[in-house]
């Protein structure tokens, strides 16, 4: 039998989900959110946009892993870019 391994980062990763999941969910009982047409070509909620940003910054990472010599930190920091100003204007 194999064990998962969780390793800090792991950890951190997961963490970190979970935290803006629990955030998002708070937020949405205390002040619920309304569809609103951004950029994105589809009117959206946080929790959409939250979603799609998330799928996006996966995506993104995966291209850099895969397909270029760039560094992983990289990717992190055009992400977090990309899923603020996604959230914010998208």
């Amino acid at each position: 039998m194999s064990w998962m391994v969780w390793t800090l980062p792991t950890a951190i990763f997961f963490a970190t989900i979970a935290a803006m999941l629990a955030g998002m969910t708070a937020w949405e009982v205390v002040s619920p959110s309304v569809e609103r047409k951004g950029f994105l070509p589809i009117a959206t909620t946080r929790g959409d946009r939250l979603f799609i940003g998330l799928l996006s910054a996966a995506y993104l990472h995966l291209v850099v892993v895969g397909f270029t010599p760039l560094s992983i930190w990289l990717a992190l920091g055009v992400s977090v870019l990309w899923m603020l100003v996604l959230m914010r204007w998208g």
